[in-house]
Formats: structure tokens, sequence, C-alpha cells
């Protein structure tokens, strides 16, 4: 979308030397849990480690949607899944046409409106035809791969507008291309969104010296007395996954090299982030929010349900890995347990970037300087989230968290509403909605998600 030049006029008011790089990682499918600081086991990254102590660990980042395309949306527009009409991943050949309106504004067009080359190198996911291109939504350049998914290796990727085979592990030829772009435009200001695909499965082969570490390794498993879960399967699963997290890592390491040696490290905003979490037989689950039972003997599947499905909206699926490395703003080792979203992405990175928003654009998400600088006062760490699933399941799942509990709605099949104590119960085994101790919570939280759904113009509210 073309946005008119008056919005140029702050950012422009700005020297190059004064505004910061903007450098946004973002991995998929990866979990909190698959982050060695995080205190996990197993998870090898140090080259994360080391990135989130550089700035703020915030320990309390979600998605407001547990899956790809939604999430996404949401990153890049500051509004819900269900505003956008993407609520659920988006399939290539039952929705070859979806994908976000080109008329939404998204977060790049505005920064690269304010003066500053805008490069995406991997994963989009918002659409496949040639409107809903990344070069037609803010970035300059793209590289990378337009749909949901690639292969780990040898994959096909555009470039330069061409569909090209490469040769070698799909992490590591993102990463040359990310590097190509640090140089290109080392005299910035620039932003370069960098997209993996890792740890999305399949997550095999990887780098001999990634698999090394997990080759020999009998993992914990989370929940081994859950009945009739498949240990061996969820332990091959782990080590495979676990693998392509160190993968990232390892790209990770080139990535920060490259910073240093081109002398970008103290003038360049560097995020991390996933655009949802993971489960690896957590509640005897795989995957994300379109969860897959990993057992020998599933539950019975109903209307909508089908047999191995378990939709969710689980910490484990919302909850990701996120850090911000700010010199100058933010210092090293801090940590911020305040709730934040994928929704507060667009306006802080405008802020960054000198930008305006346009006066007429709804934001969801709030910008984060101000909890990131220490002068943030009373916020807010409720959180709404909503996942409508189509695929495997047809659900309508809507969430209303606040620090201690978390009510979800699923307005399709209320038999599967949902609430959890998360201090008493942080794993969300236990289903206590019905608890009549309980009533008085849950008519204040569905309050709360009603108001939320109103203030969206959620069309479920007409049910």
């Amino acid at each position: 979308m073309r946005l008119p030049t008056i919005f140029l006029a702050c950012a422009l008011s700005l020297s190059a030397a004064d505004r910061m790089n903007i450098l946004f990682i973002y991995t998929d499918d990866q979990a909190p849990w698959a982050l060695g600081l995080s205190g996990a086991p197993h998870a090898s990254t140090p080259n994360m480690d080391k990135l989130f102590r550089r700035g703020a660990y915030l320990k309390n980042s979600f998605t407001v949607t547990p899956v790809c395309s939604p999430s996404r949306a949401s990153l890049m527009t500051s509004r819900y899944g269900s505003e956008l009409g993407v609520t659920d991943w988006l399939h290539p050949q039952r929705e070859p046409y979806g994908g976000v309106d080109p008329d939404a504004v998204m977060w790049p067009e505005l920064v690269r409106q304010a003066g500053y080359r805008t490069a995406l190198v991997g994963k989009w996911h918002l659409g496949l035809l040639d409107k809903h291109h990344p070069t037609k939504n803010g970035y300059d350049y793209f590289m990378g791969f337009r749909g949901g998914g690639t292969t780990p290796v040898d994959p096909v990727l555009e470039k330069e507008g061409r569909q090209q085979q490469f040769q070698g592990l799909t992490t590591d030829i993102l990463t040359d291309h990310a590097l190509e772009f640090l140089e290109k435009e080392k005299d910035g200001p620039f932003l370069l969104s960098l997209h993996y695909r890792a740890p999305h499965t399949r997550w095999l082969p990887v780098a001999p010296e990634d698999w090394r570490p997990f080759a020999d390794l009998n993992p914990i498993v989370f929940n081994p007395d859950f009945p009739y879960l498949d240990i061996e399967r969820v332990k091959r699963m782990t080590r495979e996954y676990l693998a392509g997290v160190k993968g990232v890592d390892r790209n990770l390491g080139r990535v920060l090299a490259k910073l240093d040696e081109l002398g970008l490290a103290e003038n360049t905003v560097i995020a991390y982030s996933s655009d949802h979490g993971y489960n690896m037989g957590h509640n005897g689950v795989w995957h994300k929010g379109n969860g897959h039972y990993v057992l020998t003997r599933n539950p019975p599947a109903s209307a909508n349900i089908p047999d191995g499905q378990r939709p969710n909206m689980w910490d484990r699926s919302i909850k990701v890995p996120t850090a911000v490395v700010w010199p100058g703003v933010v210092p090293a080792g801090t940590v911020l347990e305040e709730t934040v979203s994928n929704l507060d992405w667009f306006p802080t990175f405008v802020a960054v970037a000198g930008g305006a928003i346009p006066a007429d654009k709804i934001v969801r998400g709030r910008d984060l300087r101000p909890l990131l600088d220490g002068t943030a006062k009373n916020w807010e760490n409720d959180l709404y989230g909503e996942y409508s699933t189509k695929h495997q399941t047809r659900t309508h799942m809507r969430m209303y968290r606040t620090p201690r509990w978390k009510l979800v709605r699923d307005l399709l099949n209320p038999e599967r509403d949902e609430l959890y104590d998360l201090r008493a119960d942080p794993h969300e085994t236990t289903n206590a909605i019905r608890l009549p101790a309980n009533r008085k919570i849950v008519a204040r939280l569905s309050a709360e998600l009603a108001a939320k759904m109103k203030e969206t113009g959620d069309r479920l509210m007409k049910r």
C-alpha cells in the first residue's frame, strides 16, 4: 500500500546517523523451552543466550494466535486475524487466493516511508498472489518463500523475482542472503527481517555439528506417565527438533559476528521472537495450536475434532522466546515479567524508525519502549487471543488470560470450554471450569472476553 508523503515529515528530520538500524529475527515454531537460558533441559543455544543477555529478556511474550498465518498477520498489522479474514494457516491448495488485504497497512511500509532500506529474507505465508508479495507491503527486497513451508535442504526459493533451486541447508542459505544484505546496506538505516523456517518440521537433515549434541541424547520427557504417551516417538522428535533449533543458533552467531565485523552492533536494535510456541509430548500432544496427539491410543473423536487432533491455546502454544537488544536504551541483563504480544511490534518498530502511524490506522498493540527503558507505569498484563481452526479441526476458540487465570471458550464446541489456574497449575493439566468455586472468575473473564470481541468487531458476537 502506498502511503501519503506527509508521514515522512517526522522521520526525515532525523539523519541516518541518528536512527538505529532494525534487525528482526523470527523463527518458526520455537517454544520458550527450546532456549537454553530458560533453564529447560537439553537446549543448546549459546548464541541465543548471549543475545538475550545483551538486552531485555521478555519472559511473558505471547502470540495472539498459535499458528503461522494469523500470527504473522497480527505481527505485520497489529490487528487480530479475525479482523483480517485470516484465522488459520493459509492452505495453498484450499486457499490459493487467500491472504491479507493489500490495503492493510503493515509496519515495514511505515519504516520504509521513514527512509529505511527494507528487506525480508525467509518465510512470508501471508498470501501467494503478486498483490500479497512482500515488496507490495513495505519491503524493498525479498528473498525466500511466499508460502508456509519448504524443505530443510536444497530448497526452491524466490530471489530477484524468480524461483530458483538452491543447494545446501535452508537455514544456512537464508543466513547467507541476510549477510549479503547487511554488507550492501551497512551505511543504513536499514530494516532486515530474517524469518527462518526452522525449527518447523521436517527437522532433518541438519549440519553434523548441529546434530552432534543430540545424536545419543536420551531426553527427559515432560510427563512420561501421561496415558498412552508414545515415549520413544517423543524422544526422537525432541532430538530432531532441538537439532533444528541448534541450526538457527549457529546461524544467529554468524549474523551477530557480521554486525560486529561491520561495526553495526552499537547502532542496531535487534529483536528476536517466534511466530508461536510448541508442544512436544506435553499433555499428550505435539505441534502448536492445531495440536496432534502423540499417543498409542487417542481419545474419542467428535464431529468437529477428528481422531488424533487436539486444538488448544495452552501457554506452550502461545508463549514465544523474545528478546530486544537496544544499545543505549536497554541495559544488558534486563529481565521483564510483564505481558507483551506480537501485536506490539508494529508501534514499537515504527517508533524506533522515527516514523508516524496514520491517524486512521487501528493499532491493537502497544509501543514497548516505555517497558524496555523502565519508564512504564501501570502496564496491563491481561492478554486476549483467538484461534478459529478450519483445516484439521473446526473450532472458534477465544481466550482471555490474566497472570493468574486463563479462560478459553470454544464458541463452536462449548463442551470444550476450559479454565486454568496458572498459579496452581502452570502446565494447564486440569480444566477447572466446572468447579463451583470458580463461577465468579469464569463470569468475570467471560465478560472481559466478550468486551474484547465487541471491540474487535468479532462476527461471532452475533451468534
